[in-house]
């Protein structure tokens, strides 16, 4: 592989973007789990969800820092690394990034510090708004970025003039026809990674004897999500494939380790896809699954490698098992969601260590399926960078050189392994350490001493004396 300017800016973006949508794929889920923590302290006053609550808040506001760290990095990379695609496609794709900005980013950052540093200082009322004002902002954000990215893949409402793109019609931009479904996949695989998480810690406190009420209820909360959004996950993920068949059959092809096409095409296990000789070795299949599942007939004809140009197919080496791990992790999943179901009919979730050290290793599987997933749908997407119209290579900056390119990703390197390296080993320390010691707004009825009229006898009255 020549590094020449071109592939070294793709991997430098591969980096910083696999860096940063960790953050976004926890976050977006953390602080929508910190809102509903905040409404039922609100409304109960057990201080369990406050205490709950402000933990998961410094959790949030140091992941939040980390993402907007790199994710500054990425808008700068557009100008230095890809003036090409920036001064074609900036008339339509620039208004959606600034929108994410106005709309989103702008409104996390105003009410964060209300979250962080109004406790106590605000009306619950007020804190609970800006709790949920936050978990909105980080939806916004996903609603934009997810917009302008699916864009590229399905482009709609422009037209070329000049060599530059501009916009004919806002809502066709904007809601272009792979959106709503890839909005619902990322939105749903990032509250799923956040559940793993949550209920990953919960189970370690379990298993260390440790914040045994916390962990109680943050286990049974992630898990009661993981059971409904797992088996939600895999219809979506069905459907975005429906969708990408229709827009982009190379993709598919790819993904699906598919030379031929035609019907009855295999649903391929195993393979490891030969480029030159255009074919597959040591290949594992069922027979005609792969028409079934693509078209819903066992007779449904899928689209082949072979039938596109050899310059305008994606490389299936990687795209095949990235593929092959996001849902592989999808049915792990499942089968978590179906286990906790029998345990806790049982009356045994909290009791189940084998369960509890199954929950603290499936802590990272989330974040694994979402950079499998994005490494499937990015490099599927080439040679394009706007599908069917903007080749990558016609998108990288002219002037950039070897050199330079090399430099600044061996300096990302560097930098983020520092700077990343000291957030996670603090990120991990508060994580040991845990939520602060419970304390309820108002006492239960049970707790508080039952009235009686005062007397003389009364030892506070003689105490008083």
């Amino acid at each position: 592989m020549d590094l020449d300017p071109l592939i070294l800016s793709r991997i430098q973006f591969a980096f910083t973007i696999s860096f940063h949508i960790l953050f976004p794929s926890f976050t977006v889920g953390l602080a929508c789990w910190i809102a509903l923590l905040e409404a039922l302290w609100v409304g109960t006053g057990k201080g369990i969800y406050r205490s709950l609550s402000e933990f998961w808040t410094r959790i949030f506001a140091l992941s939040f820092g980390l993402g907007v760290v790199s994710g500054i990095v990425m808008s700068y990379q557009f100008g230095t690394n890809w003036s090409r695609w920036s001064d074609t496609v900036g008339n339509v794709l620039g208004p959606l990034i600034q929108y994410e900005v106005v709309t989103a980013f702008f409104l996390e950052a105003a009410f964060l510090g209300i979250l962080l540093f109004g406790r106590d200082r605000v009306p619950r009322g007020i804190h609970l708004m800006a709790a949920c004002l936050v978990a909105l902002g980080t939806l916004l954000s996903s609603f934009w970025i997810l917009s302008a990215n699916s864009w590229m893949h399905t482009p709609a409402g422009f037209e070329i003039r000049d060599g530059r793109y501009f916009v004919t019609d806002w809502w066709q931009v904007v809601f272009n026809p792979s959106f709503p479904y890839r909005l619902a996949h990322m939105v749903t695989a990032m509250f799923l990674t956040t559940s793993f998480v949550v209920a990953g810690i919960s189970a370690f406190y379990l298993l260390k004897r440790r914040h045994f009420d916390h962990a109680r209820l943050g286990l049974g909360m992630a898990l009661a999500l993981i059971t409904v959004l797992a088996p939600l996950q895999i219809f979506l993920g069905d459907e975005h494939g429906l969708n990408t068949l229709e827009h982009q059959p190379a993709k598919i092809a790819a993904m699906e380790g598919n030379w031929e096409g035609g019907p009855r095409a295999p649903l391929v296990l195993f393979a490891i896809p030969d480029v030159e000789a255009e074919t597959n070795r040591l290949e594992i299949g069922i027979p005609a699954l792969s028409s079934l599942i693509l078209t819903h007939d066992f007779n449904g004809s899928v689209p082949g490698l072979k039938q596109f140009p050899a310059d305008e197919r994606p490389d299936p080496r990687i795209v095949f098992w990235t593929f092959r791990l996001m849902v592989g992790i999808g049915f792990v999943m499942l089968t978590v969601a179906a286990v906790h179901l029998g345990l806790r009919f049982r009356g045994r979730l909290y009791s189940s260590g084998w369960f509890h050290r199954i929950l603290v290793g499936c802590m990272p599987i989330g974040f694994v399926a979402i950079l499998a997933g994005w490494f499937t749908t990015e490099i599927g997407r080439q040679p394009w960078v706007v599908y069917g119209h903007l080749r990558t290579a016609d998108a990288v900056t002219p002037s950039l050189t070897t050199e330079a390119a090399l430099v600044s990703l061996v300096s990302f390197v560097v930098a983020y392994t520092i700077i990343y390296g000291a957030g996670t080993y603090y990120l991990i320390r508060l994580l040991r350490a845990g939520p602060a010691l419970v304390h309820d707004a108002r006492p239960p009825p049970e707790a508080q001493s039952p009235k009686r009229p005062l007397s003389a006898a009364d030892p506070s009255i003689e105490a008083a004396e």
